[in-house]
């Protein structure tokens, strides 16, 4: 219903973060799908997270790399992937490492499958406070730090690992 303006009512109810979590709920699914069955077919997911969004627990090399954000790829070489009580756990090889990521749920902010085209944008969390680190990672991170030179972040352009499809005729 308008106004005499023309305008929409602000709504008291709160559609957009149920929205948000129904569409949440379309993550937890597919990543539980893929945990439990494996990824059928030509299907891999994009996940594209908040790396200082508390709770969510990568190498310190990693979040050094990516300090506000990061997409990671699920296709092939991916282990030990859970899906449970609002976070998301997996074991992703970085460099020929084996490195275990926890991501809270409401930390990711994008999901695609490319395999069928679909893709889910989320909007950004609004608490993005740096955990308070423990003594024994800051320590770790201290010592990383000071045995490698600083580099710059690179971004990684993932069309190189696209599968593409000839022109149709």
């Amino acid at each position: 219903m308008e106004d005499d303006q023309g305008q929409h009512p602000e709504s008291l109810l709160p559609y957009d973060e149920w929205t948000q979590e129904a569409l949440r709920h379309v993550v937890v699914r597919a990543l539980a799908h893929a945990a439990e069955h494996g990824l059928p077919g030509d299907h891999h997911f994009y996940l594209t997270f908040r790396t200082d969004h508390p709770g969510t627990a990568i190498p310190a090399r990693l979040k050094a790399q990516y300090p506000h954000e990061m997409t990671i790829v699920l296709q092939h070489q991916f282990r030990d992937l859970t899906v449970g009580e609002g976070l998301i756990s997996v074991v992703l090889s970085f460099g020929g490492v084996s490195s275990t990521l926890v991501i809270p749920l409401a930390a990711v902010t994008g999901f695609a499958d490319p395999c069928v085209q679909f893709m889910l944008r989320f909007q950004p969390a609004t608490e993005t406070a740096e955990p308070e680190p423990e003594p024994e990672a800051e320590l770790a991170a201290e010592t990383d730090e000071s045995e490698q030179p600083a580099t710059p972040p690179q971004v990684v352009s993932l069309d190189a690992f696209r599968r593409r499809t000839p022109p149709k005729e």
